[in-house]
């Protein structure tokens, strides 16, 4: 990955310069700290999947301003000379502490925690929200994605619909996150250390005298693992009976039959598979995989296992890799505290007349409590960092926004876990890189905690985070103290 410093809006830099001509001035370097978090699940969705981590280590490991890089911002005309002096020693830092990838995360709880000198911390949000917001997108949909097919494989197709090449390779990295099973994206596959897989273009079959040519020269080249793509010209009187000619042409021969299958890509995938599926079978082919690809979705495929499409192999590409129905995660990154001019820590909020938009404040931790019996998610609660909850006592939650919802969590019938893991510490970074396959099976695991009324592809159960009391009382103080109450 490139050298991403500058992959940030002017602004941040505009505040930085301003912050620096404070200290100057003599005020004392300030500290803060900022989480990013969101506010409302992608697609309606009952959960989102946390992604993106290990491409933020990388650009804070590799955060610094090149010679060029300080050239060109001095050149702006806008920056003093000694904030330039500044930016050309610039190196993080602070500590930054995450939700770790692969978790199923809910809104308006912190999936990071920045706490740094106010410049870089201020500096990192661009880049912070760039990567976190596309990936969880890309991860949350694969998800829905991979749930609608019922435990049948399902392939990211999208490259060449990705909105470029980082989309592409950094899509498909979230969509194997997100649980599936391998991706046609081949420096996707040798940059992550994932599957990759394809069958072969209608252009393959054109580019031959016959159908049955195309297929016959395409098993000798890869004659025990194919997928052959058989509505180019007439998919039931064409295209699965000559498939059929070479399966039996194989067995004839001796060959030995291992993965193989057919893909249908246009017409009504329900009524073509069945059929295609009769035909196989009665051809003495039950183990042929039917593969199918055109313009899916979590809906459609949802739609033809209703219709009972004889579907095994499902190939999903723009409405995945896009996230076509909704194309934005909708992440922000909001000062929650900051120290004074004696250097003590003073908790932030914003304000605003739409509710869900004031933040949290003060420097906060995250729990999620899991039922004792079923290992089935509960709740998670945000709290205070002083706060310390014990499994051995009662404890009793209530939902910010309707406090008079609540839970009683009875000691010793829930587990406790705290989520925000230390990636950072002081600058140093402290993250344990795990691979995109290790990080998609905690994927699924995570997902096995969530109760199905929660993973509904529409109207799903919300799933309650909840405020401490002591955060509460902080939040609503402050809430009467701005509006002076």
């Amino acid at each position: 990955m490139e050298n991403l410093t500058l992959l940030t809006d002017f602004y941040e830099l505009t505040m930085m310069n301003a912050y620096h001509h404070a200290q100057k001035s003599g005020r004392r370097p300030q500290k803060a700290i900022f989480d990013l978090f969101y506010r409302e699940n992608p697609h309606q969705n009952g959960y989102a999947v946390m992604a993106g981590l290990e491409q933020v280590v990388h650009y804070i490991k590799n955060l610094h301003f090149s010679e060029e890089d300080a050239k060109y911002l001095h050149d702006r005309g806008v920056f003093s000379e000694s904030f330039i002096d500044y930016l050309k020693g610039f190196k993080f830092s602070g500590d930054i502490y995450a939700i770790p990838e692969g978790t199923v995360v809910f809104p308006n709880e912190p999936l990071i925690r920045v706490k740094a000198p106010i410049m870089e911390a201020q500096l990192i949000e661009t880049a912070l929200l760039n990567i976190i917001n596309h990936q969880s997108l890309i991860a949350t949909k694969a998800a829905r994605v991979v749930w609608a097919a019922q435990g049948d494989v399902v392939l990211e197709f999208g490259l060449r619909r990705a909105q470029g090449p980082d989309a592409g390779l950094y899509g498909a990295r979230a969509a194997m996150i997100g649980g599936c099973h391998g991706t046609s994206n081949a420096l996707a596959g040798k940059r992550f250390d994932i599957p990759v897989g394809g069958t072969h273009a209608h252009s393959w079959v054109m580019s031959h005298e016959s159908e049955l040519e195309a297929f016959r020269k395409y098993t000798e080249v890869y004659p025990q693992d194919f997928t052959l793509l058989v509505d180019t010209y007439d998919t039931l009187r064409s295209g699965v009976p000559n498939a059929i000619k070479i399966l039996q042409e194989i067995k004839n021969n001796g060959g030995e039959l291992k993965r193989y299958g057919i893909r249908l890509d246009s017409g009504d995938l329900a009524y073509l598979s069945k059929e295609a599926r009769k035909m196989l079978d009665e051809a003495g082919f039950p183990e042929a995989r039917i593969s199918a690809s055109g313009d899916l979705d979590e809906y459609v495929i949802t739609d033809l296992k209703a219709q009972g499409a004889q579907i095994n192999v499902w190939g999903v590409g723009t409405h995945l890799i896009t996230s076509k129905d909704y194309p934005a995660f909708g992440g922000v990154y909001k000062l929650a505290a900051e120290t004074d001019e004696d250097g003590h820590w003073v908790p932030r909020m914003k304000l605003s007349e739409n509710q869900i938009k004031t933040t949290n404040p003060g420097e906060k931790k995250l729990y999620r409590f899991y039922d004792k019996n079923t290992g089935k998610v509960k709740a998670d609660l945000v709290t205070l960092m002083d706060e310390i909850i014990h499994t051995d006592r009662d404890l009793t939650i209530f939902d910010p926004l309707a406090p008079w919802k609540r839970m009683t969590l009875k000691a010793g019938e829930f587990d406790l876990r705290e989520l925000l893991e230390p990636v950072f510490i002081e600058g140093r970074c402290v993250h344990k890189p795990r691979s995109v396959m290790e990080i998609r099976e905690m994927a699924i695991k995570e997902r096995d905690t969530l109760w199905d009324e929660h993973k509904r592809l529409t109207r799903p159960h919300l799933f309650p985070v909840d405020l401490s009391q002591h955060l509460y009382n902080l939040k609503q103080g402050m809430i009467k103290m701005i509006r002076n109450y």
